[in-house]
């Protein structure tokens, strides 16, 4: 187990990147309804629990429903949640509803799940939160979800689109959170083993190593393995686009760039002292034929 004091500096280190990220977007205001869906996996649990230590000492009051969706997998323990959730005191839903089934007749065998699952999940969510009245719906995806997102859409669609911090659903009709998006993946793990949360596995999709997503992270584990810090810079790459200097007309006016257009930096945005040295992939200015 981790010692005391070293959870107790995780926890508050992730409090204060959870409640960061929260400030920095407006996730949260006062007398909002926060439906938080919990799948039994590490990073709900720990969305759960900075969410419940972050409400006794916001400057705003908001109510907190926990929320799981029994899909009905063969040997899903329905047992645990409700104990977990029940000794936490916190209000919560579980929803039962055979996605299982549907999943496994739609999808053939051996092709991924994860997309149909995925539709069917938000449809239920979306529905219970309109039931509840909870006009915010909290995820627990973090900052390595929303920069391997964003290499999923670059690689293998063609667009710069990733995970945002915060949306709104496409019938308008409640706002989606993801407060833990400037939490790694490690320091979450490493609070749930600390925190021996009760983990429940997906047996859903199970361990389908070929999903494009796994070849993203093991991509990503392997540049910070190397590069220590990729992964947070991408991140805040994604907090600093420069349209100007990409080659979206939609972004940019491109075709009706002129001399007396205002663009930012120019071209000394390719000059290499910009980039940091210590650690970094070495990146060579670039040159005209």
């Amino acid at each position: 187990m981790m010692a005391s004091n070293t959870l107790q500096k995780l926890r508050k280190h992730l409090e204060s990147q959870t409640g960061r990220a929260i400030g920095d977007y407006n996730m949260i205001a006062d007398g909002d309804t926060v439906l938080v869906c919990c799948s039994g996996g590490k990073d709900s649990y720990t969305l759960l629990a900075m969410l419940q230590a972050l409400q006794q000492r916001a400057p705003v009051s908001f109510r907190l429903v926990a929320m799981n969706l029994d899909q009905k997998q063969p040997g899903f323990p329905a047992d645990v949640l409700p104990r977990y959730f029940a000794s936490l005191g916190v209000d919560y839903r579980i929803v039962e509803a055979d996605t299982y089934s549907i999943v496994k007749d739609k999808i053939p065998a051996g092709k991924t799940t994860c997309s149909l699952c995925s539709r069917l999940r938000r449809g239920i969510i979306y529905r219970t939160a309109k039931e509840l009245g909870a006009n915010k719906i909290a995820l627990g995806h973090h900052r390595d979800d929303m920069v391997h997102t964003l290499f999923l859409n670059l690689l293998f669609g063609g667009k710069i689109k990733a995970m945002p911090p915060k949306l709104v659903t496409d019938d308008g009709a409640h706002i989606v959170i993801r407060p833990l998006a400037y939490c790694s993946e490690a320091d979450i793990a490493k609070f749930a083993r600390g925190m021996d949360f009760p983990i429940i596995p997906c047996n859903l999709c199970g361990s389908q190593e070929n999903l494009q997503r796994q070849k993203i992270r093991e991509m990503m584990q392997d540049w910070d393995k190397r590069y220590p810090g990729r992964t947070q810079s991408v991140f805040t790459a994604m907090q600093h686009v420069v349209p100007s200097h990409l080659a979206d007309n939609g972004l940019f006016d491109f075709t009706g760039l002129t001399l007396d257009t205002p663009v930012e930096e120019g071209d000394i945005a390719f000059d290499a002292p910009q980039f940091p040295l210590a650690g970094a992939i070495p990146v060579h200015p670039a040159t005209s034929c």
